[in-house]
């Protein structure tokens, strides 16, 4: 039996950050992992998926060399050979953390793990048990892609992320359901790469968690892609052959109508991974499957805690991390700040880029503010005019009557590094007279931050 500190059961970017957080603190930590250490985010999601969308931005790059004045000839994506580059960067990010692991003296326990108990865990692996003994547990064991009951996914004709991010072939004629930003992500990746793409969306809009006007803005500009989108729809029933797939698709309007397409992505939501992990038994209070938590990321059972995708929403990795740091600083005992949901952004790597943080205009009104809303376009920003990428917006949202930065929410080039400008004021508290005070440099795409907060105020420059 091996004994210590802080045990983290998943060691996925909530997971690993916690087991490192806790060794730098003076624990004895170990971390159990079944699979892949870096878990779903470095192995099968974030990293390998932004390395498949670098290729097609290239790609889409490439295909449009004449717009810089360039000639390029015999362009040709091959998808194998970019799919060996996505794997290849997993792979140097989940010998990374093996290094982490070591650098920290955190021990790896490989196998599935299970609670016992209050400060027991076994590990199982190939029919052997280990029992591990901790004064503090970590669930931090994620979520997998949730399956359609009429469409399991088969790997061949019906994918799930993991499917899409190593296809056995490029699909024609591709159906994504779902436009969450995994959905968008591969419907985007794909378009580039020459798939014809139709999306289907239950909601009344794409990217339903943004604001509305981000999701207006990118509908049309899948569009002009050469996108189908098809919003307030359902795919009805879906049958696969060797050939191809067959759905149907009932529209906004009710109409029910088969179409063929070679290929299906399912990216309808996730499912917490907390089976067989020994909740039950413990009786830890969960929520249509997650785990309950408060703000300090305790369970209902002392000395459990839990992080990340197994828990409540937002799903995000930087979450998981945030709160990995904060469960294992309260372990510890010291006393961290607690997590504000509004100041977690989100970002998607589709074409053109989404980012957000804070509240939406539509939540921000019902939530009773008053509200002075700055909008930005990328035509009015010289680098984005030098970058020829002058699509998109900045939308910023203010309380009248303080000031206070709600939210933000931009579409455009590079906006997800540009979100985190915005992130950092509202961390910081900000006021829109602090960031009309502030001096952006130029020429950079960052300006149109500055101009679409003077642009709430009626003092924008450059519009």
């Amino acid at each position: 039996m091996s004994n210590y500190d802080l045990v983290v059961l998943g060691s996925g970017p909530g997971g690993y950050v916690a087991a490192i957080r806790g060794a730098q603190l003076g624990q004895k930590v170990a971390i159990v992992e079944r699979e892949n250490l870096g878990g779903i985010c470095l192995n099968w999601g974030c990293i390998p998926t932004k390395a498949l969308l670098r290729s097609a931005e290239i790609y889409h790059y490439m295909n449009h060399a004449k717009d810089y004045g360039l000639a390029a000839d015999n362009i040709r994506a091959d998808i194998d050979a970019v799919v060996k580059r996505s794997r290849g960067v997993a792979k140097q990010l989940n010998q990374g953390i093996g290094h982490l692991m070591k650098k920290n003296k955190i021990t790896v326990h490989m196998g599935d793990g299970k609670l016992l108990g209050k400060g027991k865990l076994s590990v199982t692996k190939d029919g052997k048990v280990e029992t591990l003994t901790a004064k503090n547990i970590i669930v931090a064991t994620g979520a997998r892609a949730r399956d359609l009951p009429f469409a399991k996914a088969d790997g061949k004709r019906i994918w799930t992320y993991r499917h899409a991010m190593v296809p056995p072939e490029m699909p024609k004629k591709l159906l994504v359901i779902g436009s969450g930003a995994i959905g968008i992500e591969f419907a985007s990746f794909y378009n580039d790469m020459g798939a014809d793409v139709t999306v289907v969306e239950m909601m009344d809009r794409i990217v339903p968690v943004e604001d509305h006007e981000v999701s207006a803005f990118l509908e049309k500009s899948l569009k002009k892609q050469g996108m189908t989108i098809m919003t307030g729809a359902g795919v009805e029933s879906i049958k696969t052959s060797t050939s191809g797939v067959s759905a149907e698709i009932k529209d906004s309007k009710g109409k029910v109508a088969k179409s063929d397409f070679t290929h299906v992505i399912v990216a309808v939501g996730i499912v917490p991974n907390t089976e067989n992990i020994g909740l039950e038994e413990l009786g830890i209070k969960t929520d249509r499957g997650h785990i309950v938590t408060n703000p300090m990321c305790q369970t209902n059972n002392a000395g459990i805690y839990a992080i990340g995708d197994v828990t409540q929403p937002p799903w995000l990795a930087h979450k998981a991390s945030h709160e990995g740091v904060i469960a294992a600083e309260a372990i510890a005992g010291g006393h961290p700040h607690e997590m504000d949901p509004l100041n977690i952004p989100g970002c998607t790597y589709c074409h053109p880029q989404i980012a957000s943080v804070g509240l939406t205009e539509a939540k921000a009104k019902e939530a009773g503010y008053t509200l002075k809303i700055g909008n930005f376009p990328f035509i009015g920003n010289g680098k984005a005019i030098a970058l020829g990428e002058a699509e998109g917006f900045i939308k910023t949202i203010f309380d009248a009557k303080t000031g206070e930065l709600l939210g933000a929410h931009m579409i455009g080039a590079e906006v997800t590094e540009l979100i985190q400008g915005y992130t950092v004021g509202k961390t910081l508290e900000t006021t829109e007279e602090e960031l009309g005070n502030t001096v952006f440099p130029h020429p950079t795409l960052s300006e149109m931050m500055h101009e679409s907060v003077l642009s709430a105020y009626g003092k924008a420059l450059h519009i």
